[in-house]
């Protein structure tokens, strides 16, 4: 019993939140969503990979300065409250607070192995302080600056199938601080029709406990180490579009990335298709969630929608990734390289996108071959504009008793 309510929490909780800790700028959008991900794989004992969250921005509340935005999932609460102007006209200030079950979950994957008995669950709560700088607020294409200070508590107990001999890492503090410009951006939303982004990043982070965890190495400590100090370098380039002719879209990405001194915890964790895991999702079709470990990476992805019918509800969408990595000590393999393909059915009315789709990792290690399959369902629910299909303004004449509630349904699902 203990296992299946485990894995019931897991499927709503892994990287649930990170999508929300460091935006460059507070939204100014009233929205009100649900979001959901799901990845199965065929081969092997994989760790599971999802998330499920209501996500709702709250322009104006309750003052007419203050933002309020607040990603809540079944044991998990992020929040933040963006103040405007807090320090001149084009600098805010958020103010940020999170907390509850499962967030800090470590899943150990080494060549292609989930390795439960090498696996333990984390618990955690934070707290954050955020900058927001816009340095041109009369321009079209806005140039925000972050610069953030979080602090963030974590605690680990083992699971029931965590060796017994397997050391923990000791609960600690991580004191972080993130600083970033990004040129442009992407709304939180599942295939944007329309962004453009470039971005650079820095963080450092601070561990307040340190030191060899796992198994014990006979006169030597223990097999991997928390490191006191790690240091992370990316950048960012997307491009989403939408053909007004055809209805036809694309969104293409190219991140890379560096560290110095990283660790299990704060190396680069590539794996699955899961575009709203994080604000830098990593994906690699078909490969197990975060199955890839890397110091250093380059990673180029993106996908093409087909319409097959005029009011553009049913699509077809293609997805490809290929990434070359620098993997982290202890956790190498064969090859650099990593590809990964996808094919899925998509429907989409302005309320509601949902798509199923089959992906094949080419190069993820299996036991002895290469090749992994996998299928996934991801979903978006605007309930902004749910709310306006089923109770927008009507002629009191045209009440029919359950007629305007099918009208609807019609309207969330599409005419």
């Amino acid at each position: 019993m203990h296992r299946i309510v485990r894995w019931y929490l897991l499927l709503f909780l892994p990287g649930c939140f990170s999508p929300f800790l460091s935006h460059a700028q507070i939204d100014p959008y009233p929205r009100e969503m649900i979001q959901l991900g799901y990845n199965a794989s065929f081969q092997g004992h994989a760790p599971l990979a999802g998330y499920a969250f209501y996500y709702r921005n709250v322009p104006n509340f309750p003052g007419t300065n203050l933002t309020l935005r607040l990603a809540l999932a079944p044991t998990y609460l992020d929040s933040e409250l963006g103040i405007r102007q807090a320090l001149g006209d084009d600098t805010d200030v958020g103010i940020g607070v999170a907390g509850g079950g499962f967030a800090d979950n470590y899943a150990e994957i080494r060549e292609g192995t989930f390795r439960p008995s090498e696996s333990f669950t984390g618990h955690s709560g934070e707290a954050s302080t955020s900058i927001y700088h816009c340095f041109n607020p009369r321009d079209q294409i806005p140039l925000n600056g972050v610069v953030r200070f979080s602090g963030h508590y974590s605690t680990y107990s083992k699971d029931s199938e965590t060796r017994s001999n397997f050391f923990l890492p000791d609960d600690h503090f991580t004191l972080a601080v993130r600083t970033g410009l990004r040129w442009g951006g992407k709304e939180p939303l599942l295939f944007p029709s329309l962004a453009m982004e470039l971005s650079v990043w820095y963080e450092g982070q601070y561990r307040t406990a340190n030191g060899g965890y796992g198994f014990q190495r006979p006169g030597d400590g223990r097999d991997r180490q928390l490191k006191e100090f790690s240091h992370l370098f990316w950048a960012q380039a997307l491009l989403a579009y939408t053909m007004t002719n055809s209805g036809q879209s694309f969104y293409v990405s190219l991140m890379l990335g560096g560290s110095v001194n990283a660790d299990r915890f704060s190396a680069y964790r590539m794996g699955a298709l899961l575009p709203l895991v994080s604000e830098f999702p990593l994906s690699l079709p078909g490969y197990y969630y975060q199955e890839i470990s890397a110091e250093n990476f380059v990673l180029l992805g993106g996908n093409y929608i087909i319409p097959l019918d005029e009011k553009d509800h049913w699509n077809i969408n293609f997805n490809a990734t290929t990434a070359g990595v620098d993997y982290l000590n202890g956790l190498e393999q064969n090859g650099r390289w990593h590809s990964g393909v996808g094919a899925g059915v998509l429907y989409k009315t302005p309320a509601l996108k949902v798509m199923i789709g089959y992906a094949y990792g080419v190069d993820a290690k299996r036991g002895d071959s290469r090749g992994a399959h996998s299928v996934g369902v991801l979903m978006q629910v605007d309930m902004e504009h749910a709310k306006q299909v089923f109770f927008g303004p009507d002629q009191p004449a045209r009440w029919r008793g359950w007629g305007p509630v099918l009208n609807g349904v019609r309207g969330l699902f599409g005419d």
